[in-house]
C-alpha cells in the first residue's frame, strides 16, 4: 500500500513538474542555509578550541603580585615573592597537579656573528615543553640534565632563528646571551603571534643557567599542567599561597592567575550561543520554504478536489487521503532535503575555509574557520527539515481528507 501511495506522489510530481522543480528548489535552498550556518558556528567553535589549544587548555600560571587587602597584622601594598620553595608546595598540597614550571625572564641582547636584537630571556624548566605544547622543529628541548649540569644551552623561537640565521642550520651555533655564550640546541614551532608579540621571539635556557644572567632567587611566576576541575585547582592555589604569604585568598591582586580553561569556556559560551542564533536563523529561512511547499500543496488540493471526491466515492478513507497528500510532500521534502546536503557539502568545499584569526595573527591559518560538515550537523539539520516538512504537508492533507465527497463530486 505504501508504495502505491509513493507512486501516486511522485506521478503527481511528474504532472506538475515545474512546479514541483520550483518547490524542491526552495527546500534545497533552506537546507543548504541550515547546514551551512550550523558549519559556520561548529568552526567558529573550532577556531576558539584551536587557538587555546596551542598553548594547553589544562594550563594555569601564577604570578606575584601586591597586596591590596589587609591581611592578619600586615598592612595592604605589601610585595608578593616566589621562590622555589613555592613550586615545591604548588606540588605536594594541589590536587590534581602534574607538572609544574618555575620560570625567570629578562631582555637583554641576544647577538651572533651577524646580528644583534634585545630579546626576551626566560630560564624554564624541562616540564615546561608539555605543559605550554611546546613542540620543537629542530633539535631538542632542555633537559633535566641540562639543569643539573647548569649546560649552557639555549633553545629559539622561530622567528628568532629567522632573524638570527635565516636559511641556515642553527643547532650547534652560538649565540650570546648579555654577552654569554650559549649552544643552540633546538628550534621551537612556531606559535600563532598576534602584532609585535614577541612569542616566537623568545629565547629559553635551563633556569639554573638564567643565574648567569639575572638573579633567580625570586621568580617571575611558575605555570602549571593539572588534571580535573580548573577551579578546584585554582581555589587550592589561591588558599595555599595565601597561607604561605600571609595574604587572604580573596585578594585577587595579591597573585595573577592566569586560567586558560576558564577563559575557554567564556569564549566556549559565546560560541555555543552563536550557534543558537545560526540554527534560529536557518530554521526560519527552511520555515520559508516549508510555507512554498504548503501552498502548491494547497493548490493541488484544490486542483484535485474532483479526484479527492471519486477517490473517496470509491471506499477511500480519510487516511488514504491524507497518507496521499502527505507522501507526497514528504517525497517533495525528501527530494529537496537531498539536494541541499548536496549542495552545502559543495559550497564548503568550494570555500573551504573564511579568514578569521589569521587576519590578526601570524602562523594562524589552523585558527581559521572551516566549513567542515559533521555527521551532527546533518542529523540537526535533516530533524528541522522533517519536522518543516511535516508540518507544511500536514496542514493541506487534512483538508483533502475532511472533503466532502459529494461536494467534492460537484466541483468544477
Amino acid at each position: 500500500m505504501l508504495s502505491d501511495i509513493f507512486g501516486q506522489a511522485i506521478e503527481a510530481m511528474r504532472h506538475n513538474g515545474r512546479r514541483t522543480a520550483i518547490t524542491v528548489l526552495g527546500m534545497a535552498w533552506g537546507i543548504a542555509t541550515v547546514v551551512l550556518l550550523l558549519a559556520y558556528g561548529a568552526g567558529f567553535g573550532r577556531a576558539f578550541e584551536t587557538i587555546f589549544a596551542q598553548f594547553g587548555t589544562n594550563m594555569i600560571g601564577v604570578f606575584p603580585g601586591r597586596t591590596s587587602e589587609q591581611a592578619g597584622g600586615s598592612k595592604a601594598g605589601v610585595q608578593v615573592r616566589f621562590q622555589m620553595d613555592d613550586v615545591e608546595r604548588i606540588q605536594e598540597t594541589i590536587p590534581g597537579i602534574i607538572h609544574v614550571s618555575p620560570f625567570v625572564s629578562k631582555e637583554v641582547p641576544v647577538q651572533n656573528d651577524l646580528h644583534t636584537y634585545t630579546w626576551e630571556v626566560q630560564g624554564i624548566t624541562a616540564e615546561l615543553q608539555s605543559i605550554q605544547n611546546m613542540d620543537v622543529v629542530q633539535g631538542r628541548f632542555i633537559t633535566a640534565a641540562d639543569m643539573q649540569q647548569r649546560n649552557h644551552v639555549a633553545v629559539i623561537g622561530s622567528e628568532a632563528k629567522a632573524k638570527l640565521y635565516s636559511g641556515a642550520f642553527p643547532l650547534g651555533q652560538t649565540i650570546r646571551l648579555n654577552g654569554v655564550s650559549f649552544e643552540v640546541v633546538g628550534v621551537l614551532k612556531a606559535k600563532m603571534q598576534e602584532g609585535d608579540n614577541n612569542l616566537n621571539r623568545i629565547i629559553y635556557v635551563p633556569l639554573t643557567t638564567m643565574g648567569d644572567l639575572k638573579d633567580t632567587k625570586y621568580l617571575d611566576g611558575i605555570w602549571m599542567s593539572y588534571n580535573g576541575d580548573h577551579a578546584t585547582v585554582q581555589h587550592a592555589l589561591r588558599n595555599s599561597l595565601g597561607a604561605a604569604h600571609a595574604f587572604r585568598p580573596s585578594d585577587h591582586n595579591a597573585i595573577y592567575v592566569a586560567d586558560i580553561m576558564q577563559q575557554l569556556s567564556q569564549f566556549r559560551i559565546v560560541s555555543l550561543g552563536l550557534q543558537v542564533l545560526l540554527l534560529f536563523i536557518g530554521a526560519l529561512t527552511l520555515g520559508i520554504a516549508g510555507i512554498g511547499l504548503m501552498n502548491i500543496m494547497l493548490v493541488s488540493v484544490q486542483q484535485r478536489t474532483r479526484e479527492i471526491g471519486v477517490e473517496k466515492a470509491l471506499g477511500a478513507r480519510k487516511r488514504h487521503i491524507l497518507m496521499q497528500f502527505l507522501a507526497e510532500a514528504m517525497v517533495i521534502t525528501g527530494v529537496g532535503g537531498i539536494a541541499g546536503i548536496a549542495l552545502a557539502y559543495g559550497v564548503s568545499k568550494a570555500v573551504g575555509s573564511i579568514t578569521f584569526y589569521s587576519a590578526l595573527a601570524s602562523n594562524a591559518d589552523a585558527a581559521d574557520i572551516h566549513l567542515l560538515i559533521s555527521t551532527n550537523t546533518v542529523i540537526v539539520a535533516t530533524a528541522i527539515l522533517v519536522l518543516v516538512g511535516t508540518i507544511s504537508g500536514m496542514i493541506p492533507a487534512i483538508q483533502a481528507a475532511n472533503l466532502d465527497p459529494i461536494e467534492a463530486l460537484r466541483y468544477e
